[in-house]
Order: C-alpha cells, then sequence, then structure tokens
C-alpha cells in the first residue's frame, strides 16, 4: 500500500484519515447520487400512471421493467467507451445526462415525460460503480477504510425518495416531484466536476492508472545476473567433435 500511495502522489502518510477530503466528497456524492437513482426507480409507477392517460399499475410496471433495460444498455454501453476514454470523463457526460433529462420530466407529460426517464435510467448506469473506483483513488493505506464510506453512500436511497414522496403529496402531483432528485444530481455533479478540473483531485484519479505496481526490475548488471538463467546444449562442430556453449537465456 505505501508502495502503491508513493506512485500515486496520495500522500497518505503524511495526511489523517479525517483530512481526505476527496473520500467524504466522493461518499457524500454516492449519498446523493444513490438516493436519486432510488427516488426515480420507487416512484417511476406512480409517475406514469399520472402523466400517462389509461395507464395501469400493471402497464407501469412492465414500462419501469423497459427503463431497468435501459438501464442495463447503458452499463454496458460505459463500460465500452471507458475502453477508449479516461472514466471520470465518461462520468461527467453520463451524470450530465441524468440532470439534463430528469429536468424535463418535471414539465413534461405523458409518453414524453416516461421517455426523458427512460434516457434518465440510460445515463445513471455506470455513476455508483465510478464513484466508487475513483473514490478510492490514491487512498493508499487508507483504502479499506476509505471504501466502507463510499460504499455507505448507498443510506442515500433510504432518504432521498421519502421526501420526494412527502414533495408529491405536497404538490399532489410525482412529476413536480422529481425536482428532488434533480437537486441531488445536482449536489453529486460537484465531484464529477472536481474529479475532472480540480488537480487535487484529478491527479490522483490519473496516477493510478500509469503506477507501477508490483515488482519491478531495477536494471542493473547484479541482479540480472541473479534473475538470468543460462540455457546451454551441446552443439557437433565441423571437424565431428561436440562442444558445450551458451545458447541463450531465459
Amino acid at each position: 500500500m505505501a508502495f502503491q500511495a508513493e506512485e500515486t502522489h496520495a500522500g497518505t502518510d503524511d495526511v489523517s484519515f479525517w483530512k481526505q477530503h476527496r473520500l467524504f466528497h466522493a461518499a457524500f456524492a454516492q449519498f446523493c447520487y444513490t438516493g436519486a437513482q432510488v427516488a426515480i426507480a420507487g416512484y417511476f409507477i406512480n409517475y406514469v400512471t399520472e402523466t400517462r392517460p389509461g395507464t395501469s399499475a400493471s402497464l407501469g410496471a412492465q414500462f419501469l421493467a423497459g427503463a431497468q433495460g435501459a438501464f442495463a444498455i447503458g452499463r454496458f454501453t460505459g463500460v465500452g467507451i471507458m475502453k477508449f476514454v479516461k472514466p471520470r470523463w465518461v462520468f461527467l457526460v453520463y451524470l450530465t445526462g441524468c440532470i439534463v433529462f430528469i429536468a424535463p420530466a418535471i414539465t413534461q407529460r405523458g409518453n414524453t415525460g416516461m421517455a426523458m426517464l427512460y434516457v434518465c435510467l440510460f445515463f445513471e448506469s455506470i455513476c455508483f460503480p465510478t464513484i466508487v473506483a475513483l473514490g478510492m483513488r490514491g487512498l493508499g493505506k487508507y483504502s479499506k477504510r476509505g471504501s466502507g464510506w463510499i460504499v455507505g453512500g448507498v443510506c442515500g436511497g433510504a432518504v432521498v425518495p421519502p421526501l420526494l414522496g412527502a414533495v408529491a403529496d405536497m404538490h399532489d402531483s410525482t412529476a413536480i416531484a422529481m425536482s428532488v432528485p434533480l437537486a441531488f444530481f445536482i449536489v453529486a455533479w460537484s465531484y464529477a466536476l472536481c474529479v475532472n478540473f480540480v488537480d487535487y483531485y484529478r491527479i490522483p484519479a490519473d496516477k493510478l492508472g500509469a503506477a507501477r505496481i508490483g515488482l519491478q526490475n531495477t536494471g542493473s548488471d547484479e541482479e540480472g545476473a541473479k534473475g538470468a538463467v543460462e540455457k546451454t546444449g551441446v552443439e557437433r562442430t565441423e571437424n565431428g567433435s561436440e562442444e558445450v556453449r551458451e545458447i541463450g537465456k531465459m
């Protein structure tokens, strides 16, 4: 862990756990994002039955299944994009997509509003695991403890849905109540911005990918001689005699 911390410029040996500000920002972003995600999924059926005329609860459940399918497609698509683009950039684009498409769902109705939720769920797909991965970058010896804080952010799923329900009851409209997850997405977006544009966040996130983790060859002649295994064999000369020669090194 110490070697990893040095390679990623984490500086964890010089800073206490409670001063790992990147970690706690990631944990809070996870709290806000997960809360918004669970709230949207939990009230999806209420939304479509209220805003789409003639939609029963059973039909709304089928629409929800389709939205979860969009979520799965978004997950595989995001993973594919990450093969070529830094995860922090993909995270920023996807979380921005959540904000952009949940906002119209507040004012739109019918198939249009439902379509906005479909696209929102598509963009939600990679956010949770990416926050975990980015939040743990550069923690070094605090990695195990820090991961618990980030994963613990899922408790937001027990906080935000009741808030959405309360707003829906207050205004007698689930559509208007979608402003609650919108607000929490915006707060989580602050972490996506920081990890892309603030050096304190960005450098540890990028350094781990280039870190040399594991045993390294120093290149010295003495160690190279110890590590090399000479391969010898018997070679027949022109006069018919046999001679032992070094064939190469393994």
